[in-house]
């Protein structure tokens, strides 16, 4: 019982890993922060944005990066920086 569980364990963790490590367009990332395309191109651009991979004219986006990005940015206060 107990190896069946460890089993179903390990397949749930490789759904949730192919989730965050697959590849998604601009799209997707913009809906996946909140924001707009124009937004997150704009924060390409500049550098401010989360990192991306570029293929040819191809754009994609890691749900992984898109949430270590996030949290690098998370705070407890509007008063308080880096915290």
């Amino acid at each position: 019982m107990l190896a069946n569980i460890d089993t179903q364990n390990s397949a749930e963790n490789a759904v949730a890993n192919d989730y965050l490590d697959g590849f998604i367009d601009e799209t997707m990332a913009a809906d996946f922060l909140c924001q707009s395309v124009r937004t997150i191109q704009k924060w390409r651009v500049t550098g401010f944005g989360p990192k991306f991979y570029k293929s040819g004219r191809s754009i994609r986006y890691r749900r992984r990066d898109l949430l270590a990005w996030g949290d690098e940015r998370r705070r407890k206060s509007t008063t308080l920086s880096g915290v």
